[in-house]
Formats: structure tokens, sequence, C-alpha cells
């Protein structure tokens, strides 16, 4: 069946390919890029929105996998911005608060509000942010389970 635009009920349509092109933009560098911009306001700014930031975490659908790295992510900026835990290059950080930031905004590529898909570009955003930092979450993760942390 043929719909106004032209396309068919097959034929994902001109707003899906866009999405699809948003997705595969997605990758280190877009994290990169998106660090060397994070200012200390940036990390304050994580620290005070860290529940609503974890409320999207909590909810049903790509970033529900991601509830205990997500507390992890705020754990370490909150550890980070506190002066309690500074062994992590600050392009680390950024690249944490970053995607910290981006998974909070509502309207980044792909807007939240579009069901399932809304979502997928936040969860590929904290996938490459978890690969980019795993070293320092793990030595993070050593120090916060040591006596008096």
């Amino acid at each position: 069946m043929e719909k106004k635009n032209g396309s068919s009920d097959t034929d994902p349509g001109p707003t899906d390919k866009e999405d699809e092109k948003k997705l595969n933009s997605i990758g280190a560098d877009f994290v990169r890029g998106g660090a060397k911009k994070i200012t200390d306001e940036d990390v304050e700014k994580v620290v005070n929105k860290a529940d609503d930031i974890q409320k999207k975490f909590s909810h049903k659908g790509p970033l529900g996998r991601f509830i205990e790295d997500g507390q992890l992510l705020i754990s370490i900026v909150r550890d980070y911005w506190s002066g309690n835990y500074r062994k992590i290059p600050f392009m680390a950080i950024a690249a944490i608060v970053f995607t910290l930031l981006y998974v909070l905004n509502p309207f980044d590529l792909i807007p939240d509000f579009l069901p399932v898909i809304g979502q997928i570009d936040d969860a590929a955003v904290v996938t490459i942010c978890l690969l980019m930092v795993e070293h320092e979450l793990h030595s993070y993760q050593t120090w916060k389970m040591g006596p008096g942390n």
C-alpha cells in the first residue's frame, strides 16, 4: 500500500532513514567531541541533576540495562566534583559528563519522545562512554570499595 508521501508500508520513509543516519554518526569521536566542550559548570550540573539523570536509567527501554552503570557514572562525577576522587583524567570525567547530559537532554540527536528509538541513541552514547572509560571505572570501583570510602 502506498502512502501519501509516495513511500510504501515496507519503505522506512525519510524519518527512519534520517534517524538511522544519526545513529550511525554516534561513535567515540562523537563522545570525544562532546567531551572537549565540557566545563566545570557542566560537571556541577550533572551533580545537581543526578536524581533526574538516574530516573532516565530507571525507565523501561534501552537504558534499563544500564541502571548500575548509570549509578556508577553519577557516583564518580559526584566524588570528582567534591574532591574525594581525583585519580582520573579530566577528559574521562568530561566524557562521562557529556554522556550523562546527553541522556538528560530530551532533544538530542533523536528526541526521547519518539518511542524506543528516542532512547536507542542514548544507549549507544552510554555504551561508547563505558568502553572509553572502562579502565578508569575499574580503578574508581577499587578505590570506592577501599576502607573509608
